[in-house]
Formats: C-alpha cells, structure tokens, sequence
C-alpha cells in the first residue's frame, strides 16, 4: 500500500483524489493549500497547486517525497528539504469531464532511482503509459502541448464565434475537427495539412480577410505565413 498525500483542490488534484480512491493499493488524503498547519505524513506527497505558488507551498512541507504536478516547472522549483520529484500527466483536466487514465501519458522525475521506482508505481496503479523525462524535456513538452491543446482550443472558440455571428451551426465542423485529430495517428502534422494557406490560394484567402474582424485577421495573416513558410 502506498501512502498519498494530495495537497490542493483544484482540477488536476480533484481528478487525482478521485482515480486514486478506486485504486487497491493507494492510501489517499487530500487537504487544501491554505490549511498547511497541521501536515500529515505519507510515503508521497503531491502539491497538485499553481505553478506560481508551488516555492511557498512545498516549502512548508517536511514529508519524506515531495513532488509538484507542473509541466511547465523545474524540479528544483521544489523548496522542501527531503528528497523531490515530479509527477506529471500530460492531459487537458476540465471539472465535469471525467479522465482515462490509462491513456494518460505519466512524465517522471526523481533524483535517484529509489524515488523513481516508487513514483513509477504509484503511476502504473492507475495508468499504463510511464516516461522518464526530466525537467528540460518537460517543459519542451508543455510548451509543444500548449500548442496543440490551448492554442487549438482558442481557434475553435474563434471558429465558434464565426459560426455564431453567422448564424450557422458549430456542430457543423465536429466531423473536420474529429478527422484533422484522428488523422495525425498515420500522417504527420506536415503531411496532414490542407486549406488555402498551403495552396498558396490568394483568391481565398482575401475572401476570408473580408469576413474577418481585425484581430481575426491578424491571426489568420500570422499562421497563413507559418504554414506557406513550413514552419
């Protein structure tokens, strides 16, 4: 049985807390950040918290393992005094959308193998997928992820209001969005590529700027040149 400390309420410590209570052979207890007076003991403790606020709060922590959640920070962003390490899910965490774990890609870190090994398993008692990857590599992947997650989300919130100001259907552009995603699993993102931009289609791409709004277009103009440019 491996003992777990959840520290943090929010929706990668919320989904954490819950797949670890269906697990055998995990012993789980969540506190808030705000209530670190009194800090239980456990064979890993995970600060599931802001990235901003990960220094102050492990700081604060004397257990054993401490180890942060964050993509995007060092391991050395860990201030506590005992040994570190990082256990990261590279997955987008939504309140009310429920997570497979088992396809979730588990990123690891420690600073000897002891550690590693635990937190290996730990990771494998809920998920299949488990990487040694250290704190350069992460934050290569974060930033790769931000990409293809949050910035691919944001054109479809601009696609959506598009279609909203046009009165036509979102759910119209499901099918496109669901076969650009499934495509990339046999073809390369450069393979995959389609529209006006990589033909080189002036006639519509000057239609589209008609429709646009200025920020709209400033964004369709920037990513226009990256893909005639290869980059």
């Amino acid at each position: 049985m491996i003992s777990v400390l959840l520290i943090g309420k929010g929706n990668v410590a919320s989904h954490l807390h819950d797949v670890f209570l269906k697990a055998d052979t995990i012993e789980v207890t969540q506190i808030s950040s705000r209530n670190l007076e009194n800090i239980p003991d456990a064979n890993v403790t995970i600060i599931a918290v802001s990235d901003d606020a990960i220094s102050e709060v492990s700081a604060k922590v004397n257990n054993n393992l401490v180890v942060h959640t964050s993509g995007a920070c060092s391991i050395d962003e860990l201030k506590n005094k005992n040994r570190k390490g990082v256990f990261y899910m590279l997955q987008t965490f939504s309140k009310g959308k429920e997570v497979d774990f088992k396809k979730v890609p588990f990123c690891l870190e420690a600073t000897n193998l002891e550690d590693q090994k635990l937190l290996n398993k730990l990771a494998k008692s809920i998920g299949e997928n488990i990487y040694e990857i250290n704190s350069k590599q992460r934050k290569s992947l974060h930033v790769s992820a931000v990409f293809v997650n949050n910035f691919t989300n944001h054109m479809y919130k601009i696609g959506s209001d598009i279609c909203k100001e046009n009165k036509v259907p979102f759910d119209i552009l499901q099918p496109l969005i669901k076969e650009t995603a499934s495509k990339i699993a046999t073809l390369s993102p450069k393979e995959a590529q389609t529209g006006p931009a990589i033909r080189n289609d002036e006639k519509t791409i000057k239609s589209h700027l008609g429709l646009l709004s200025t920020e709209q277009q400033e964004i369709y103009k920037i990513l226009t040149k990256s893909i005639q440019n290869g980059n």
